[in-house]
């Protein structure tokens, strides 16, 4: 089912980002790499190679060098596939913020994955996100 983009405001209204414990990167492993060891998160085949999210101390273990640490928030709104602006509006709020925002969708919910140094910078955007929504009610 279709969201109308008028049904944004009540996605905005209840983004509710909860912050997953943790140090998360972002790695280009070979195809060989023991994906059970490393228990990624989320992978992406590429022609260029496989990129996972994986927690950082097992991407160290494995010797795999980091392109991106990052903090995971998971906006925990009930949220789908066919919702039409919601991720535009989040990547724009931290945009404005100047921080980089790595949006992963999966069926439930949106995953954004940030530079960890930028974690409160990131919160405190989604906060004031969420807060002009529940103004403009």
């Amino acid at each position: 089912m279709h969201r109308r983009p008028d049904a944004l405001g009540p996605l905005l209204r209840a983004l509710n980002p909860r912050h997953q414990p943790g140090v998360y990167a972002f790695v280009s492993a070979p195809e060989s790499a023991d994906l059970a060891a490393l228990r990624p998160v989320a992978t992406f085949r590429e022609s260029e190679g496989l990129t996972l999210i994986v927690e950082e101390a097992r991407a160290s273990a494995a010797g795999l060098p980091v392109s991106l640490r990052a903090a995971w928030l998971t906006l925990t709104v009930a949220s789908g596939l066919h919702d039409v602006g919601l991720t535009a509006a989040v990547a724009g709020a931290l945009a404005e913020a100047g921080i980089a925002c790595n949006v992963v969708a999966a069926v439930h919910h949106d995953h954004l994955f940030v530079p960890v140094e930028q974690l409160d910078a990131a919160l405190a955007a989604l906060d004031a996100l969420q807060r002009g929504a529940v103004r403009q009610a």
